[in-house]
């Protein structure tokens, strides 16, 4: 195994390298802590695949570790017979897609490169698309994996890679673990396979897909829309402010919205434009207020009810909407109990619920939902953060018959109503919030004042989603170190008493082990604290409940402060 400075000097004498890598190396010589940083360890292959900021070196994200992940699923799925000619019987082929960001085409194309090189039929689309639409594409094309080039709403500097499986979800940890496994065992430059991307579409070993795949995936999620009464009422009058913040969301989620019949889509024009560089915020990500403000300017000037915002690979959904002459943004554990409350009562009253149904949520998530789905006789899951947990529990259900999907989210603003896919959907997600939107709107209502009914119905409940970033190429040994303060010095109050503690690193029964705790609280609060999968962050959540809205804020208060200090320690 070679250190660092070796492997940094590997690369400076391959003849593998293009000329501008090459110049970017030359430019960090002597920087120690540079060096050591982008070549220490490789970027590291796990259920959430690889992200990293686009530099030259084996911890960035950059052509040469786009081929060699590449290579590692490829590997994968030739020892699965998914390779042209193969008898898997889970399918064959690879589907590909990528958000709007920089480099994000160019990587898309050197891994289907890759792929036909070692004679796997490639499914590609001609453009920017949802990832939700790849998760899609995997099962509509036949493919046994699918790869989606995106960092979701990093900052622009970021870039990542996804890999999916033959059921639509992303790889679990037994296929993720392969694919690390064959990586470590090739080199980066010698053992690589890769052929001219126009060659291998002469050749037939990539496919483009296009705006056929589109209409048969609109026309899935547009099946899940649960009633189209309020929308024939009151939906072409409905104003909706859209923006994709510059993602990939621009096209298919106004297109969705007017084949539903909304005949007052207003754009946030500046946002339209597909661009990497995210000009017009300083993060695209729809769960931050900031990123919102010029969106609540267009509300504000049209007098518009309801603004969508999906991020910059359209799988997650943010939403504002009015309340008086004010605009609120709703967290991901409000817009879910809006929804969830809206499919259960509307599919009761028209007698479409079906046998055993279902709702899936993280365990992080709100536990209002579990109220709401107590109250109405829905069964109820609850898995580890990543959709891709709610995926499996869709197919599990799904191939035994015992229960029917009809929901399922996770706080970080990412909703299904489907089992067309097996990952998160901000194109079902804005179909579904402008149809609660029209259901509040016909009683005569806000949707904040749905809301409000809501927590009177189901009791006050308050939630918080905080992280402590971590900055340096050693962000990770920081995040480690402060779970292992926590774990040798366990609290016996975190703002109120603790009654219970849950290690997921330890055995618990259907659950994988995962580096999270969660400490449930007295008087029915909770705390969860857990090293992001895809960010240099631990991530804190709060989720306080109360006889009324000011108990249960005064909780939240009190525990939060807790979890801060904790962090500290």
């Amino acid at each position: 195994m070679r250190t660092y400075k070796e492997e940094y000097n590997y690369w400076l004498d391959s003849a593998v390298i293009d000329n501008k890598t090459r110049e970017e190396l030359e430019s960090i010589a002597g920087n120690e802590a540079e060096i050591e940083g982008r070549f220490k360890a490789m970027l590291s292959f796990g259920t959430a695949g690889l992200r990293g900021t686009m530099k030259a070196g084996i911890g960035c994200m950059n052509v040469y570790t786009v081929r060699y992940a590449t290579q590692g699923l490829a590997n994968l799925v030739i020892s699965k017979g998914g390779q042209i000619g193969g008898d898997s019987p889970e399918g064959n082929g690879v589907a590909i897609a990528h958000d709007s960001r920089i480099n994000s085409r160019l990587f898309a194309e050197e891994a289907a490169s890759v792929l036909a090189a070692n004679g796997i039929k490639v499914y590609i689309f001609d453009d920017m698309r949802p990832t939700p639409e790849l998760s899609f594409a995997v099962r509509e094309t036949g493919s046994i994996a699918g790869i989606n080039i995106t960092a979701s709403h990093n900052p622009k500097e970021y870039n990542g890679y996804k890999a999916y499986w033959a059921d639509g979800a992303q790889l679990g940890p037994e296929h993720a673990d392969v694919v690390s496994a064959e990586i470590a065992k090739i080199d980066i430059f010698e053992d690589v396979k890769t052929m001219d991307y126009n060659e291998a579409l002469e050749k037939g070993l990539i496919e483009i897909l296009g705006d056929e795949m589109d209409e048969v995936y609109i026309s899935r999620v547009m099946e899940t829309s649960v009633t189209r009464k309020y929308i024939e009422e009151v939906g072409p009058e409905m104003k909706i402010v859209f923006t994709p913040f510059h993602g990939a969301g621009y096209k298919l989620v106004p297109e969705i919205l007017r084949r539903q019949g909304y005949g007052a889509i207003i754009p946030v024009k500046e946002q339209m434009i597909p661009d990497g560089n995210f000009p017009t915020v300083k993060s695209p990500n729809p769960e931050n207020t900031e990123g919102f403000a010029l969106a609540i300017e267009y509300a504000k000037k049209n007098g518009a009810e309801l603004v969508i915002g999906v991020d910059p690979d359209s799988d997650r959904c943010g939403a504002v909407v009015k309340d008086g002459d004010d605009y609120k943004v709703l967290s991901g554990n409000q817009i879910a109990c809006l929804m969830l409350d809206y499919i259960i009562t509307m599919r009761k009253e028209l007698g479409t619920m079906p046998e055993r149904p279902f709702v899936c949520k993280s365990i992080v998530s709100t536990v209002m939902a579990n109220k709401i789905c107590e109250m109405n006789d829905v069964k109820m899951f609850e898995v580890l953060t990543g959709f891709k947990f709610i995926g499996e529990k869709i197919k599990q259900y799904h191939e035994t018959g015992e229960y029917s999907f009809i929901f399922g989210f996770e706080e970080s603003i990412g909703f299904l109503g489907g089992t067309y896919a097996r990952d998160k959907d901000a194109v079902f997600a804005a179909m579904m919030m402008a149809e609660v939107g029209c259901y509040y709107k016909a009683k005569g209502m806000s949707v904040y004042e749905g809301l409000q009914e809501l927590y009177k119905k189901y009791g006050y409940y308050i939630e918080n989603t905080e992280s402590a970033v971590f900055e340096g190429y050693d962000a990770q040994d920081k995040m480690k170190a402060v779970m292992s303060n926590i774990r040798a010095d366990q609290p016996a109050e975190i703002g109120l008493k603790v009654t219970g503690l849950k290690d997921y690193m330890t055995d618990i029964p259907g659950f994988t082990k995962s580096n999270v705790l969660f400490y449930d609280l007295e008087d029915g609060c909770a705390v969860a604290v857990r090293p992001s999968g895809t960010e240099p962050k631990v991530k804190t959540y709060v989720m306080a409940q109360g006889a009324d809205a000011e108990q249960a804020e005064a909780r939240r208060k009190a525990i939060r402060e807790a979890v801060n200090k904790l962090l500290e320690a």
